[in-house]
């Protein structure tokens, strides 16, 4: 079709729309935005000649034969130009932040498209903002199209949006609404920051920049700088190849940002200085800030509808804070900033994101390190924080669990040789043990249990007392090692003087809490208004009156605060909530341990020789795999309790939600997490009893025993099975299953909801349409958690499992790669944090360290054969060897003092009659005059495992302190070089100050000159003032 045809139609269509609407040339059609399908007109609004193309228009004229190829055929895509949602439809403007509301389309018919945008219009259009639709919102409806229904709660959004973003138009952000997506009823605000407005902020932030001053850092000399470089070449292979892990030899000196100091900044290329990063955290702060206050909802006439109206008025009159609670309310559904691009393809613009995913998301460089100058950049610091503190922890765990091995090793060759369980295993020796229940089990030989005592040995040797000493001292050095590597990090990221700001951002009150003081403020004010009303009317001053007036408004929310009273319905709930499921996981336990002794019992009359000799494997296997599954189901229910009983106490500061929050999660899953181990470890087999006497649960169940080689190997199965279930089901296949099923879920309901309409499908999604469709950011909280907790299996029982170190090196390897790769691919892009530390999770980290010295104390001493070892070695050994321990520790029972109805219903299950049975206790024989009394060897026995257990931990204590106190939490090049920044920022405002003195000297003294002569041949006439300064690149604006 010709050119001139073309042109014919849309001269028609554009006659169309100006009988149906305003004419173009109009106030109305000039101060609306522009509304064009993208599928039938692409081209920028300059360059076509008419502003409103109704499509409905064009197909009643009978001229589309197919849908939108010819008018597409025309245009250029214009996505390519604004690469496809990163930049504004200019091609220029970068998109900062993306606000996502939910819009409802009319069904009648096509939708019009709607993209337009504001936010660069003069300041007469500003001005009259109020007075004008929101840009990109539809205009009148078509004469034949029937109008929808109203949803007043809707339009209250609606204007919400309206009002809100007219605000961030007035702060100075540029606005680009896009209603023509791929997502049905979805619509995106994309918002972009200027640069005065980026400049404004970062100087209200204390951004620091670096300026044009670059020094030298003081480089090691000597021997340290040849073990460095050989260091580094062979390292070099495992190094990511990225420009900001290259070491640094020059740097640039940071100063807060500061407009006044412009010329201090390298400002040659204004669109790189502050980097996307920057970008978010500065339109972030906007929005946060940036309120809607107006009430200016109106429904029309009716009783209903003035209700319902002054119910909406009263919300939005407590609601009056930024995005935070316009998301809360549903006025937005999502806010997010933009990812930089795609992270694969053949055609993918090389980006930070895409690098990311090669050198550091992907699998195959599991051996390398992390860019963790990258991840900052990309993340934020609160991140790159994150992901150094699991690289430096991960880095700890390789001597550790090079130890682990040895000392695991060691127990597998000196099995042989371990006195005590061969004579377990001795079949000479006939030893006839007690029945392990009631009834229905029988008398058995001790041999039987050959096979435990002597993998009880890999674990319960001398070498595991020196591996809980050296878990101690490491945990202490891995606390100061990080410390050391946190400073070097806040002086690479120029964070050395945040405190001030951070104290400033703690301070900052939440939006809940502040609609909580507003609430009381309101409901304070009314009453004072009831009392007036009953008091007598006094003789009224009008002066007083108005001062009363002026000073409400103050005094409504000045001085009004959450007291305790307030918040005691909250805390009350807390506690008895956390009383309760603490009880609960109690109770859970009680539980399996009911099924364990029913199980041993049900198991026990099995008539299969070889079930009845596995009765201790079969029970404790299943119950621990009952306890891991419990503890994996409860530790989610938990962490949603936790929040919901944080949310409710409306802590003040975002900083005291997260620690409330943190504080009784870690709580919550660490009891969950540890109950069954402390169990094992610490009650099972303490309260028994004896045969003739034994302890009942609910008078049915009898108590549990040991095993006659000790729980200790009964507590390394528990330990090892929860560990390393938690850490494959919880830790990796919750991670990776989880949000793809989320994703895929969200994906198939975002396919139903869309357009079926093949240009739409062919059509490539926007950036923003992508990362929409991506997991939001929950937080760090669970990230740390799951460490905190592995931390804890490390250290806290760690002489009964010397492998554990090694199994979690061999998980954190995985899950760096795992948690880069969620972060890259699968999560929207978080907003930056700065921060300078870990936050509580350190003193959390402290808090374990020091509780694992105590409880491995006790389990040397208590759950082990350690101390009772010693004791008989040196006190009662005949020979100065082990031999004869293990009758030591066993006591004898005469079977005729059963109680009734507990004796074995098969007494002669071994082929002979048993008269004298043994059991794993301290008491005197049958034959003593006090029998069955504790003997004064379990009195010897305690008061050698209290003592270990004083010494032990003081020790260690005192080893720990001594490694704190010897290595230095700042570096000492690193101090060297903080000093010497704040020298050379001395020195460059000192001339900088200088020069000023000069030059206002240099005129001066100009100016003295030319007044000399005047003053020899007339009177003196009054003093010129001073010429402005020269402007320039040193002195912006002429100002001194």
């Amino acid at each position: 079709m010709e050119e001139t045809e073309v042109d014919l139609l849309l001269a028609k269509a554009a006659g169309a729309v100006d009988g149906e609407g305003a004419p173009p040339g109009g106030p109305g059609a000039q101060a609306a935005a522009m509304r064009v399908n993208e599928k039938y007109s692409t081209l920028p609004a300059e360059d076509r000649s008419v502003h409103i193309i109704n499509i409905c228009a064009i197909e009643d004229i009978g001229y589309l034969p197919s849908e939108g190829t010819l008018l597409n055929s025309l245009s250029v895509d214009p996505d390519a130009e604004c690469k496809y949602g990163l930049y504004f439809r200019d091609g220029k403007r970068k998109v900062d932040y993306v606000l996502v509301y939910h819009h409802k389309r009319a069904s009648g018919g096509r939708t019009l498209a709607r993209r337009a945008q504001h936010g660069d219009a003069g300041p007469a259009a500003r001005s009259a903002r109020q007075d004008q639709p929101l840009p990109g919102k539809a205009g009148p409806l078509g004469a034949g199209e029937p109008e929808p229904p109203l949803d007043y709660h809707e339009d209250d959004k609606r204007f919400r949006r309206e009002e809100y973003e007219g605000n961030l138009v007035e702060a100075g952000l540029e606005l680009e609404r896009d209603e023509d997506t791929k997502i049905h009823g979805v619509g995106f605000v994309k918002i972009h920051a200027p640069w005065n407005v980026l400049c404004r902020e970062a100087e209200f932030l204390k951004l620091k920049m670096p300026t044009k001053k670059l020094y030298h850092i003081s480089e090691t000399r000597g021997l340290l700088k040849k073990i460095n470089s050989v260091l580094q070449k062979i390292t070099d292979p495992i190094q990511p190849k990225v420009a900001e892990h290259r070491p640094q030899t020059t740097k640039r000196l940071s100063y807060p940002f500061s407009r006044e100091k412009q010329h201090l900044f390298d400002l040659s290329d204004k669109d790189s200085f502050f980097d996307s990063k920057t970008r978010s955290t500065i339109v972030y702060e906007i929005l946060k800030r940036t309120t809607c206050t107006k009430a200016k909802y109106s429904m029309g006439q009716g009783e209903g509808r003035k209700k319902d109206s002054a119910l909406l008025n009263k919300r939005r009159k407590c609601d009056r804070y930024g995005i935070t609670s316009l998301l809360a309310n549903g006025v937005y559904s999502a806010a997010y900033p933009l990812h930089d691009g795609d992270y694969e393809g053949d055609n993918v613009e090389f980006n930070d994101r895409k690098l990311l995913y090669e050198e550091w998301a992907s699998y195959g460089v599991f051996y390398k390190y992390q860019p963790i100058d990258l991840v900052r950049k990309y993340f934020g610091e609160k991140i790159g924080l994150y992901f150094a503190w699991l690289g430096v922890y991960t880095q700890m765990l390789i001597p550790a669990s090079v130890v682990g091995i040895i000392v695991f090793l060691y127990g597998w060759a000196t099995v042989d040789d371990n006195i005590p369980s061969m004579e377990m295993c001795d079949q000479r020796h006939n030893i006839t043990m007690c029945p392990l229940c009631d009834k229905t089990c029988s008398y058995w030989k001790m041999s039987s249990a050959c096979a435990t005592a002597r993998a009880s040995h890999l674990f319960d040797n001398p070498a595991t007392v020196f591996f809980s000493i050296f878990m101690a001292l490491w945990a202490a050095t891995f606390m100061e090692h990080w410390k050391r590597k946190q400073m070097r990090l806040n002086y690479r990221w120029d964070l050395t003087g945040f405190e001030e700001e951070e104290e400033a951002v703690k301070d900052h009150p939440r939006a809940e809490y502040e609609a909580r003081v507003l609430e009381k403020s309101l409901r304070k004010e009314s009453k004072n208004k009831e009392k007036r009303r009953h008091l007598p009317e006094e003789p009224t001053n009008k002066w007083r009156q108005r001062v009363k007036t002026a000073m409400a408004g103050v005094k409504l929310t000045d001085k009004v605060k959450l007291t305790w009273r307030d918040r005691f319905p909250a805390y009350f709930t807390n506690l008895v909530s956390i009383i309760f499921m603490i009880a609960v996981t109690f109770a859970i336990v009680l539980g399996v341990i009911i099924y364990r002794i029913s199980t041993a019992a049900a198991l026990a009359m099995n008539s299969s020789p070889s079930v009845r000799s596995n009765i201790r494997v079969t029970v404790t296997a299943t119950a621990v795999i009952i306890n891991l599954v419990v503890i994996i189901l409860l530790d989610e229910v938990y962490g949603c309790i936790a929040r919901w009983l944080t949310k409710i106490e409306v802590p003040k500061t975002e900083k005291s939600f997260e620690e409330r929050l943190i504080f009784k999660a870690f709580l919550l899953k660490f009891v969950n997490s540890y109950t069954p181990i402390f169990y094992v470890a610490f009650f099972k087999g303490r309260f028994v009893g004896r045969p003739g006497d034994y302890v009942y649960i609910f008078r049915s169940f009898r108590m549990e025993e040991c095993a006659p080689g000790g729980c200790l190997m009964e507590l390394c199965i528990q330990l090892s099975i929860i560990m390393l279930g938690k850490q494959l089901i919880q830790n990796n296949l919750f991670e990776i299953g989880i949000p793809k099923m989320k994703k895929f879920i969200r994906y198939l309901r975002l396919k139903h909801q869309s357009p079926s309409d093949h240009d739409e499908h062919v059509k490539k999604k926007q950036r923003y349409e992508v990362d929409y469709t991506l997991e939001p950011f929950a937080g760090l909280t669970p990230e740390y958690m799951e460490m905190i907790i592995q931390f804890g299996f490390v250290t806290l029982f760690v002489a009964s499992f010397p492998l554990a170190p090694l199994f979690a090196l061999l998980n954190n390897i995985i899950e760096i790669r795992l948690d880069a790769k969620k972060f890259v691919t699968e999560l929207r892009r978080p907003v930056a944090v700065r921060a300078k530390d870990i936050g509580i999770w350190y003193n959390i980290l402290r808090g374990v360290g020091k509780l694992a010295v105590i409880i491995n104390a006790f389990v040397i001493s208590f759950t082990s054969d350690f101390i009772p070892r010693l004791v008989y070695l040196y006190m009662y050994s005949e020979n100065g060897t082990m031999h004869g321990f293990v009758n030591h520790t066993l006591s004898s029972f005469n079977v005729s003092d059963f109680q009734n109805g507990t004796a074995p219903n098969d007494p002669l299950d071994l082929g002979y009659e048993v008269q004298i049975c043994r059991y794993k206790d301290y008491r005197e024989p049958p034959w003593s005059e006090h029998k069955y009394d504790i003997s004064k060897d379990f009195w010897a026995v305690l008061a050698a495992r209290l003592a270990f257990v004083i010494v032990f931990q003081n020790l260690v204590m005192f080893m720990s302190d001594f490694v704190d106190w010897v290595i230095p939490d700042i570096p000492k090049d690193i101090s060297q070089q903080i000093h010497k920044e704040k020298v050379l920022m001395v020195e460059l405002f000192m001339r900088e100050e200088q020069g000023k003195q000069q030059l206002l000297d240099t005129w001066m003294e100009k100016d003295r000159k030319k007044a000399e002569p005047c003053n020899n041949h007339s009177p003196a006439p009054a003093a010129p003032p001073l010429p402005p300064p020269p402007e320039g690149p040193d002195f912006p604006g002429g100002s001194l």
